[in-house]
């Protein structure tokens, strides 16, 4: 049996969607579950149960500190391993992202997972192209409106959620040719603010990051929140996400979705007053 963590999140539930169609049955696990799932919550390790299933997809928790992440993380490839476990599929960040704040659970995690009596797969996902609307603010200028970023001439080689989604189902439907594998996915091609300002016809004007941490402020975000956030404009606008790769096509066997149109929607979005969710 497949069990997929995070059942209630847009990433998990996306992967359920996509092997339900691909006629393969798998079980969500949630904190907060739905009919049919099974209670999964990582701040109470003992009361973590995976019996029964062969393959699991660990989708780590929302962001939390170091410590906790890694606890959390641990804990669930301990209990993986002793209800027996035999594969587990870990979602993972990006090998060009090490400088984000982030980085450091999952790469520690991935050496607990190594280290496991499990077989495994690592998937390094690269940036949601999704998130991408978050940075990129905007502004009344004269009678139009303008994108106003902090991320500089840096550009991302950002992913669509729905193609990360359905790689790790195409694995998870044959993990076996996946073994002790790590998979940098990252997205066809690398998009900044530039292009998307282009594509909406409209300015873009940067700002430093000391305009974006008080911008972040401003509109009451947590600091916590806003030391990952900055993290992330900063790594970008320095250029350090921009890199390109084909683990994504291999095992999607097609292209990926052009990220640019994806990100615009979510921009788009954004100055609509929606919310594109992180999860």
């Amino acid at each position: 049996m497949i069990m997929v963590t995070g059942a209630s999140g847009r990433f998990s539930s996306a992967v359920l969607a996509e092997l339900r169609a691909r006629g393969i049955s798998a079980l969500g696990g949630s904190r907060t579950p739905s009919s049919g799932q099974r209670h999964v919550d990582f701040s109470a390790p003992d009361s973590l149960d995976f019996n029964g299933v062969d393959t699991l997809l660990l989708v780590p928790a929302g962001a939390q500190e170091d410590d906790r992440q890694v606890a959390f993380n641990h804990a669930a490839v301990e209990v993986a391993e002793r209800d027996g476990v035999s594969h587990i599929v870990y979602t993972s960040l990006t090998g060009a992202g090490d400088h984000l704040s982030m980085a450091l659970p999952h790469r520690v995690t991935e050496r607990i997972i190594m280290a496991s009596g499990m077989t495994w797969t690592i998937l390094r996902n690269g940036v949601y192209a999704e998130i991408l609307g978050a940075p990129l603010s905007w502004e009344k200028h004269g009678e139009a409106l303008r994108i106003v970023s902090p991320l500089g001439d840096g550009a991302v080689a950002a992913v669509a959620r729905q193609d990360l989604a359905c790689a790790a189902a195409s694995l998870l439907s044959d993990p076996g040719r996946h073994e002790r594998k790590v998979y940098e996915l990252m997205g066809s091609r690398a998009v900044s603010a530039a292009d998307v300002a282009g594509s909406l016809g409209c300015e873009v004007r940067d700002i430093s990051l000391g305009d974006y941490r008080q911008l972040l402020a401003e509109g009451g975000m947590p600091s916590f929140r806003q030391s990952l956030m900055l993290s992330i404009a900063s790594v970008i606008r320095h250029g350090f996400l921009a890199r390109t790769g084909d683990d994504l096509p291999y095992l999607l066997g097609r292209e990926p979705t052009d990220p640019l149109s994806v990100v615009v929607k979510a921009v788009v979005e954004h100055r609509s007053g929606l919310s594109i969710e992180n999860n």
